[in-house]
């Protein structure tokens, strides 16, 4: 953990890592040592000669490699912050789902819909993140990150109802797979219950459609 006696600088990098864990949506915390709150989002300083992207992934490999992240901007504005910095830079990152939990007590997973109380400018930063997530999934195909090599379609549209925290048409929403050409068929098959056997599908765009990287979410309207 960062210390405080030996800070060198204003500013802290704070890195909001996500995950799916048992069907939910889940950001990693760890346990403040001090102050109001009990958890923080993981932060620490940037040392001298580092990139702000290589103290955000030094950060991040507390849990493991994530699978995409990006800045998400400073925050600032007198909001408090368990550092007492000036101003913090956030980024955000996903973990593969089914990683390792960190052991040892420091840190741990909570779905979005019981985060504890988070320091003001940390709780703006994760809010931060998840718009920053949910800005991109039109753009870059951010969900498929979450996912094994392979898996049903069914499963990468429940990683989307994730992500977006709404349910999208079934129909709908492999119309717009279909679109942008982004996955395709093994010759592997995975049994779902007393259905039929669901086909399983690898991420695997194709070149002859460079411009199109995510899902139209626009689409998936039914």
């Amino acid at each position: 953990m960062p210390d405080r006696k030996t800070r060198k600088s204003s500013s802290t990098i704070d890195v909001v890592l996500l995950t799916a864990v048992g069907g939910q949506l889940a950001v990693l915390l760890c346990r403040a040592p001090e102050g109001r709150e009990k958890w923080m989002v993981p932060w620490d300083y940037q040392k001298p000669a580092e990139t702000m992207e290589a103290t955000a992934g030094r950060i991040a490999k507390a849990i493991g490699e994530p699978a995409w992240m990006e800045q998400v901007g400073a925050f600032g504005d007198g909001r408090r912050h368990p550092s007492d910095s000036e101003i913090s830079v956030g980024y955000a990152g996903l973990i593969a789902m089914g990683t390792p939990s960190p052991v040892g007590g420091v840190y741990a997973w909570f779905p979005l819909s019981d985060v504890p109380q988070l320091a003001p400018r940390q709780r703006a930063i994760l809010d931060g993140a998840i718009a920053t997530i949910r800005n991109r999934m039109d753009q870059s195909p951010v969900a498929f990150r979450l996912l094994p090599q392979m898996f049903t379609l069914t499963e990468l549209q429940q990683m989307y109802e994730l992500l977006l925290a709404k349910r999208l048409h079934k129909a709908s929403f492999r119309r717009a797979l279909q679109a942008a050409w982004l996955v395709e068929p093994t010759d592997e098959w995975r049994s779902e219950g007393r259905g039929r056997p669901a086909q399983l599908y690898r991420y695997a765009p194709r070149k002859r459609r460079p411009a199109q990287r995510g899902i139209r979410l626009d689409l998936l309207a039914s």
